[in-house]
């Protein structure tokens, strides 16, 4: 079995221990979530166990001949060659093997005396091209690249033409398609749209190797792991698990940590007033002394809690007032080239207080629908209309660009904050990863990611009644999207929002719109409804959709027939009243789906009353079992007949609670 192990590493930044004592042993079939605070130095471990990075103390072993794969965060490029050219390098260990092959080939020729060690190492090394899927590569080469969102048509472009997101998947799909014993991801879900991370959750379930990765999409996290490791303070542990249960695990620690925390903060500050108080008067000199040396003690064992783990609460000011209905749009037509609709005839009708969720494809005008809605792009065809009282706030990775200057983070957001705001910005640049010292950075030194964030900060401090997010959760850890979330649900306005976060959009949509090329679907249902209609159509189960479909071709369908309204078709039409027919339908299937999951709460909570009625029942009969067994009960005529007469009782009652306890688990 392929290992690579580590034990007692420590590595320490100047006076700070990164990471200490530290011991890990991954090996095939390891499925593990690497988790921790920002800065716990998780990237600095996952190098030292690629090779990349030297620790000051400790022992790496690595079994002979272990294949291991790296991908990091970011800052990979690719040039000089064709995608399928530069894939094709993934397979490098292959071609040695395939080197060395031919050279015991050539030596076997030459020297036919004392063969029996070349023999047996060219059939080790044709067996291990054999099992590296090596001889199928431009096969697994054209499935990986498929997966991750790249199309034939790009096979043949130079890796130049590529953008920093898509460098960073080929940089991924190389390492995928090596089939290391061992692989080692650091944010591999950052760059991908939500289509990819649904193939790469299939792949890392049927990988056959051992992986560890780091990320911060939960639900990827939940449907591919089976351990998490976390780094707290420098120390490495174990829990067994997906990554919910890690979480609740953990959250009882913490409480407990959080408890000990406050009870020595709290004796810190004691024993600190007592020492200014006192520290100077003869009198007390003495105590004073002892007490510091109290306090020293104390210090020298002081229990740090990072930033994240600081429960962090923010509200949106109070949406303004708007009508029912918010947006308004029929026949909008959106094309870059004048041959191809990207949004084509598309209708909607948005009322207050929904969180749609645009699903799609990359290519499919998510984020082109998203700039038309906040007036950002005007080049489009169609009628837009924002109800009575509507207040628009925008945000696109595009926004960070206009973030500059030499005021420090905290200052430029004290500046646009409402004044009922300041008390809470320091925690709300918290919730946005600006921790500590990070505060006073200038605008002018911040990176791409941190700019972002600072879009996203101000657009929050904005009293407005319709948020467009595109892609809000790119460049925040857990805890930050736990922070939004948590805001956005609470938010009194209504959001249309793009995200590739699976966790989020669950959470918080109430209802999708799914753009394919020209075309576009209503789905009045939150995102898990949406998936098992997707779900359903591929398993060939017809249903009827809460909103037809746009044609992206308007001579192939009389456009009356065809258009719909944020789900109800035109009356106009014998077309469109069959369409008006499948919209009902389809939402009487949601209501009828809601029905359904009330009624199986209501079991639920049936089952659970007979079954907590049953031991409570069993308990009482065991009981008096028990006293039946007494001598001053059984030599007791009266009191042995008074106990059998209950336990009859309680006999029948089990029996009519059994057969209640069947006849609801059964409805169940």
């Amino acid at each position: 079995m392929a290992f690579v192990q580590f034990s007692k590493v420590s590595l320490a930044f100047g006076d700070r221990d990164i990471l200490k004592n530290v011991s890990v042993n991954l090996a095939t079939g390891s499925k593990v979530a690497l988790t921790g605070a920002n800065g716990a130095g998780k990237s600095t471990l996952i190098k030292i166990m690629a090779g990349l990075t030297e620790p000051d103390s400790g022992e790496r072993i690595c079994q002979k001949d272990t294949r291991i794969a790296y991908l990091p965060q970011s800052g990979l490029t690719h040039h000089g060659s064709t995608l399928l050219e530069e894939a094709d390098k993934a397979f490098e260990f292959g071609y040695e093997i395939q080197r060395e092959a031919e050279q015991i080939g050539e030596q076997l020729k030459s020297n036919p005396d004392n063969t029996d060690y070349l023999v047996a190492r060219h059939a080790e090394l044709l067996a291990k091209l054999e099992d590296s899927l090596w001889y199928r590569r431009q096969a697994q080469a054209e499935s990986v690249l498929l997966g991750l969102g790249f199309t034939r048509e790009d096979f043949t472009k130079n890796t130049e033409q590529f953008s920093g997101g898509w460098q960073m998947r080929i940089a991924l799909a190389k390492a995928l398609m090596q089939n290391p014993d061992i692989l080692l991801l650091d944010e591999p879900t950052n760059y991908l749209d939500i289509e990819a991370r649904n193939w790469l959750e299939v792949f890392l379930k049927n990988f056959k190797g051992g992986f560890l990765l780091v990320s911060h999409d939960r639900y990827f996290l939940d449907v591919t792991i089976n351990e998490v490791y976390e780094l707290f303070g420098g120390e490495l542990k174990s829990y067994p698990g997906n990554f919910s249960h890690y979480e609740k695990v953990r959250e009882v620690e913490l409480q407990t940590l959080m408890a000990e925390y406050e009870k020595q903060q709290a004796e810190i500050h004691h024993l600190e007033d007592f020492i200014n108080r006192f520290g100077y008067k003869a009198t007390k000199a003495a105590q004073a002394q002892e007490r510091q040396k109290m306090l020293d003690k104390l210090l020298a064992n002081k229990i740090e809690i990072p930033e994240s783990l600081k429960k962090i609460h923010f509200s949106f000011p109070p949406a303004p007032h708007s009508g029912n209905i918010v947006l308004r749009m029929s026949e909008i037509t959106k094309s870059y080239d004048g041959s191809f609709n990207v949004l084509d005839n598309l209708e909607l009708l948005l009322e207050k207080g929904e969180r749609l969720v645009v699903a799609g494809h990359n290519g499919a005008g998510k984020s082109t629908l998203l700039r038309i809605v906040a007036g950002v792009d005007k080049n489009f065809t169609g009628n837009i209309e924002t109800g009575a009282g509507v207040s628009i706030g925008y945000f696109s990775q595009d926004n960070a660009e206009t973030i500059s200057g030499t005021a420090s983070v905290l200052e430029h957001i004290e500046s646009i904050a409402p004044l009922e705001l300041i008390p809470k910005v320091r925690d709300m640049l918290g919730a946005f990863l600006f921790r500590g010292d990070d505060v006073n950075k200038s605008l002018n030194v911040l990176s791409g990611g941190e700019k972002t964030r600072v879009a996203l900060l101000q657009l929050l401090l904005r009293p407005v009644n319709l948020l467009i997010l595109d892609e809000p959760t790119n460049h925040l850890d857990m805890h930050s999207k736990d922070v939004l979330l948590s805001a956005l649900k609470d938010f009194g306005g209504t959001v249309i929002f793009v995200s590739h976060d699976r966790g989020f959009i669950q959470d918080l949509a109430t209802r999708v719109l799914e753009l394919t090329p020209g075309k576009f679907r209503n789905f009045k249902g939150d995102y898990e409804y949406y998936m098992q209609r997707l779900a359903d159509e591929e398993a060939g189960i017809v249903g009827n959709y809460d909103a037809g479909t746009v044609h992206s071709n308007p001579n192939a369908v009389n456009k009356a027939a065809v258009k719909i309204n944020a789900g109800q078709a035109s009356p106009s039409s014998a077309q469109s009243s069959s369409n008006q027919s499948e919209k009902s339908a389809g939402a009487l299937n949601w209501e009828e789906q809601k029905k359904l999951e009330a009624e199986r709460r209501k079991k639920e909570k049936e089952v659970a009353r007979l079954e907590d009625e049953i031991a409570k029942v069993e308990g009482d009969l065991s009981d008096l079992q028990n006293k039946m067994s007494d001598p001053a009960v059984y030599s007791n005529g009266e009191k042995a007949k008074a106990v059998q007469a209950e336990i009859t009782s309680l006999e029948a009652k089990l029996d009519e609670l059994n057969a209640a306890w069947e006849l609801a688990a059964g409805e169940l």
